[in-house]
C-alpha cells in the first residue's frame, strides 16, 4: 500500500504530458510520411479505390493494436508500423503491366499473398530455423533487391517536375527547407503542401484525379473484405519478396534501434503479435505490420521521456494515436484519389528517400559483395516480370546466383 500511495507523487499527472505527446509525435510522423506508398503500392497490386482505403484502415488499427499490447505487456516503447518498403514493392510488383497486372491472379491473389507473409512471420517466431535461414541471406544482396525496388519510386518526384511543374516545385521545396531545418517533419510538411496544392486545383477547377468516385460517403472508415485466392506466381513474386524486406529492413533494424536506446525486443512475443496483426488485417486489405525501425527512435529516444522505464507511455499513445488516424483513412484515401497527376507520387518518392540512402549504402558497402549487389539491384530496378513472378524474385535468384558463382571454391 505505501508503495501504490507513492506512486503519484514520484510521477506526478502533469509529467505523463511528454510521453504521450512523443507517442502523438510518432504516430503523425509515420502516418503522413509514408501512407501515399502505402495507398500506391495497394493499387498497384489491384486493389480499387475502396480497398485501398480498406488496407490503409486494417494497417492502421493492427499496428495501433500492436502497439498498445507490446508497450503495456513488456513495458517498452516498443512500436509497430507497416511495412513501407513492403509497399513499395507492391507498387514496383504491379507497375509493370498497370493496376494488378504485374501479378498472376490480381487483387485476391495478393490478398492470398499477405496471408502467406504473415504465416511466415509466425513460423519465424515458432520455428527458429527458418530465422536463420532468412538470416543466411547476404544483407548486401537484400538491400540491393531493395535499392532497386525502391529507384523507379523514387525518381517520381523528378519525372513529376516535367509532368507538372507546378502542383510539384512546391512540394518538393517544403521537403528540401524542412530535411534542412527540421528533417523529421519534411515528409509530413511536403505531405500538408500536397494538400494545399490538390486544394487549390479543386477550388480553381484544374484537372485533379478521381473527383467524380468520390462522394461524402466515401469518406467514412469502411472495411473491404476480400476473399484470398492463392498462386504460385504470387506467393513467389509477392509473399517472399514482401516477407524477406519486411524481415531486413524492418523487424531486424527495428530491434537494433531499440537495443541502441537499453531496451531488448523479446523477438517471438513481437513476432507473435505482428504475425497475428498481419493475419487479421490481410482480408481487409493490410499488406503487412512489423516493427518500426527508423520511427522506433521517436518513442524510445530520451526526448520522449527521461526515465526509460516511463517510456512505454509513448509506445502506447503511440498505438492509441494510430487507432484515431485509422478512423481519418478513408478521407487520406480520398485526398490521393482527388490528387493532380504527379503530386502524390512526388511524395511518396520523397518519403523514400531515406530507405533508398541506405539500402545503397548497406549494398554496397562490402567490395566483396559489390558485383552480386550490383546485379541484383539491376534486376530489381528494370521492373521485368516473367510467368507473372515479379522482380523482385528474379534479382534475389540472379544476385545470389552470381554471388554463388563468384565465391565458387573460396572459404
Amino acid at each position: 500500500m505505501a508503495d501504490t500511495a507513492s506512486a503519484p507523487h514520484a510521477h506526478p499527472r502533469s509529467s505523463l504530458s511528454r510521453p504521450i505527446m512523443a507517442g502523438v509525435v510518432t504516430a503523425l510522423v509515420g502516418f503522413t510520411s509514408s501512407f501515399a506508398v502505402v495507398l500506391t503500392g495497394l493499387a498497384a497490386v489491384g486493389a480499387n479505390h475502396a480497398q485501398a482505403a480498406s488496407g490503409l484502415l486494417a494497417l492502421s488499427l493492427t499496428m495501433g493494436a500492436a502497439c498498445i499490447v507490446l508497450a503495456w505487456r513488456y513495458r517498452m516503447p516498443i512500436t509497430a508500423a507497416w511495412s513501407t518498403p513492403g509497399a513499395a514493392l507492391l507498387a514496383a510488383s504491379g507497375a509493370a503491366g498497370g493496376a494488378g497486372a504485374g501479378i498472376d491472379g490480381g487483387w485476391p491473389a495478393a490478398v492470398g499473398a499477405f496471408l502467406i507473409v504473415a504465416g511466415l512471420v509466425l513460423l519465424t517466431a515458432l520455428v527458429p530455423q527458418l530465422g536463420a535461414l532468412i538470416a543466411a541471406i547476404p544483407p548486401s544482396i537484400a538491400q540491393a533487391m531493395l535499392a532497386g525496388v525502391l529507384l523507379p519510386l523514387c525518381l517520381a518526384p523528378i519525372t513529376g517536375l516535367a509532368a507538372n511543374p507546378w502542383g510539384v516545385i512546391p512540394v518538393v521545396l517544403t521537403w528540401l527547407v524542412f530535411a534542412r531545418l527540421a528533417p523529421r517533419w519534411a515528409v509530413p510538411l511536403a505531405f500538408l503542401t500536397a494538400t494545399v496544392v490538390i486544394v487549390i486545383a479543386i477550388a480553381t477547377g484544374a484537372p485533379t484525379g478521381a473527383r467524380a468516385a468520390v462522394d461524402p460517403a466515401a469518406l467514412l472508415p469502411r472495411v473491404e473484405l476480400t476473399a484470398p485466392t492463392f498462386t504460385v506466381g504470387a506467393l513467389v513474386g509477392i509473399a517472399l519478396p514482401l516477407f524477406i524486406v519486411t524481415m531486413a529492413s524492418q523487424n531486424v533494424p527495428g530491434v537494433a534501434v531499440m537495443r541502441s536506446f537499453g531496451y531488448e525486443v523479446p523477438w517471438r512475443p513481437a513476432m507473435l503479435v505482428t504475425g497475428i496483426g498481419t493475419a487479421l488485417g490481410a482480408p481487409a486489405g493490410g499488406h503487412a505490420i512489423n516493427l518500426a525501425a527508423i520511427s522506433a527512435a521517436l518513442a524510445a529516444a530520451p526526448d520522449a521521456e527521461p526515465d526509460p522505464k516511463r517510456r512505454w507511455i509513448a509506445g502506447v499513445s503511440t498505438g492509441v494515436s494510430y487507432l484515431v488516424l485509422g478512423g481519418c483513412s478513408a478521407a487520406f484515401a480520398a485526398l490521393v484519389a482527388l490528387a493532380p497527376t504527379a503530386v502524390i507520387p512526388a511524395v511518396a518518392g520523397l518519403a523514400l528517400f531515406g530507405a533508398f540512402g541506405s539500402a545503397v549504402q548497406q549494398a554496397i558497402d562490402d567490395p566483396g559483395e559489390r558485383t552480386p549487389a550490383v546485379v541484383t539491384f539491376l534486376v530489381a530496378a528494370s521492373g521485368m516480370a516473367f510467368w507473372g513472378v515479379s522482380a523482385a524474385f528474379w534479382a534475389l535468384l540472379a544476385g545470389l546466383l552470381v554471388r554463388g558463382a563468384l565465391h565458387l571454391g573460396r572459404r
